[in-house]
C-alpha cells in the first residue's frame, strides 16, 4: 500500500472510530464525540503522519541548543511531561481546551467555535486569556518542541481549506511566540480537510473537524 492510500485509510479509520464513539446527552439529545475517541484518533493520525517532528528532529534540536534550551535525560522525560500535563490541565480547566496524553507527548485540542470565526484566521479576543495560560505553561516547560497543526472541514475548495488551515496554525504559533514561547521550539503545518475526525455531512461533524491542535514533544538527549 502506498503512502497516499495508507493515509486515506487511516483518515477513514479515524472517522469510523469517532462515529462509533458518539455519545448522547440524555437531557438535550445532542450527540457528540467522546474525548476518549478524540484522543485516540488524534494520537493515531498525528503520530503516523508527523513522524517525530515537523521539519525534522536533528535540525530543530540544533536550533534549540543554539537558543540555550537543553535536552531531558531519558529517565526524566516521563516525570517532566507528567508535571507539564498537570499544569496544563489546571490552567485550561473550563476553557474547552482538551489535553490528551499520547505516550510522552501531549496534544492540546483548541475548540474551533471559540478560537476563530468562520473563514477567519484571527484569534477571537475572548479566547486570548485561555491561550495566555497555555503560553505561560509552555514557556515554563521549555524543554519541548511545539508543533501547531491546523485543520478544516470540507466546506470550500481543497486549496482554500489548505491555506486557511496553514494561516490558523501560523496565527496560533505567532500568538504563543509573542507571549514567551521561544520561536526555535515552534513549527506549523496545515492539513486542510485531509484529516477529518468526524463526518462532514452534519454541522456537528464539521465543527469537530475545524480545529487547531498543539502537539508538545519532549526534547530528549537520545534525540
Amino acid at each position: 500500500m502506498n503512502m497516499k492510500n495508507t493515509i486515506a485509510s487511516l483518515s477513514i479509520m479515524g472517522m469510523m472510530i469517532s462515529l462509533s464513539a458518539c455519545v448522547t446527552n440524555p437531557e438535550t439529545g445532542k450527540r457528540t464525540i467522546s474525548k476518549t475517541a478524540i484522543g485516540g484518533v488524534g494520537g493515531a493520525l498525528g503520530g503516523y503522519l508527523l513522524g517525530d517532528l515537523i521539519g525534522g528532529r536533528n535540525d530543530r534540536t540544533e536550533k534549540l541548543l543554539g537558543a540555550g534550551i537543553g535536552a531531558i535525560a531519558g529517565a526524566g522525560i516521563g516525570r517532566y511531561m507528567d508535571n507539564q500535563e498537570k499544569k496544563l490541565r489546571q490552567q485550561t480547566a473550563g476553557t474547552g481546551i482538551n489535553v490528551v496524553r499520547d505516550g510522552d507527548n501531549l496534544i492540546l485540542d483548541l475548540p474551533s467555535e471559540v478560537t476563530f470565526d468562520v473563514n477567519s484566521a484571527t484569534i477571537n479576543p475572548q479566547f486570548g486569556a485561555s491561550l495566555d495560560k497555555v503560553s505561560t505553561t509552555l514557556a515554563e516547560f521549555d524543554q519541548t518542541y511545539v508543533d501547531v497543526l491546523g485543520h478544516t472541514d470540507s466546506t470550500g475548495s481543497d486549496s482554500y481549506n489548505q491555506q486557511l488551515s496553514e494561516r490558523r496554525a501560523n496565527s496560533v504559533a505567532g500568538y504563543l511566540s509573542g507571549r514567551g514561547v521561544n520561536q526555535a521550539r515552534l513549527a506549523t503545518r496545515g492539513f486542510g480537510e485531509s484529516q477529518p475526525r468526524a463526518s462532514n455531512v452534519t454541522e456537528e461533524g464539521r465543527a469537530l473537524n475545524r480545529r487547531v491542535e498543539i502537539r508538545v514533544v519532549p526534547v530528549s538527549e537520545e534525540g
